[in-house]
């Protein structure tokens, strides 16, 4: 075919083809009207889908991030309770030591005193039981020295009337 525009097309250069049916500007014109047509609801679809999940994954984001705040703040919250829970039972433990040891003490004063008093009454008995043998004691050696002394100045009935007298004495004490 004989170039229409031999000014614009020059042999081995650039140049420009004007020719319709050489150039395909037919088929192009085609190919950039589908595109026109069939593209925006091809890839608008694609994109608009893509869209919808990239949202609906942020709102899911958004809910676990809501949730994941809500599950702090009732952790903090349990953790503040525990916290308040264990420092009652330290008070608590601390107060009941303190009333067992004082408890303790109360009874170990008690216990001692009655130790003490038992002891003192067991030294009390003692020292009654010693000074009743000594008593005793010393009256037969008195009776038996006075009767030493007047078997010799008494008589049989006098010295018999003496030891009965003696004897009630001693059974009365």
């Amino acid at each position: 075919m004989i170039p229409m525009f031999p000014l614009f097309a020059s042999h081995g250069s650039f140049g420009l083809n004007l020719d319709l049916f050489e150039t395909n500007i037919i088929n192009l014109v085609i190919v950039i009207a589908a595109l026109w047509k069939f593209l925006p609801s091809f890839l608008g679809g694609i994109l608009e889908r893509r869209r919808a999940a990239i949202l609906g994954d942020l709102d899911d984001a958004e809910q676990r991030l809501s949730q994941a705040n809500a599950s702090l703040s009732e952790a903090q919250a349990a953790l503040a309770s525990a916290q308040q829970k264990a420092e009652q039972i330290r008070v608590d433990g601390k107060a009941r030591a303190a009333a067992i040891r004082a408890e303790s003490e109360a009874r170990t004063v008690d216990e001692m005193a009655r130790l003490k008093q038992g002891a003192m009454a067991d030294l009390d008995a003692e020292a009654a039981r010693v000074t009743e043998g000594l008593r005793r004691e010393a009256a037969r050696q008195a009776i038996d020295k006075v009767l030493a002394s007047l078997s010799g100045k008494l008589d049989a009935a006098a010295q018999a009337r003496l030891i009965d007298q003696s004897i009630q004495n001693l059974g009365n004490v």
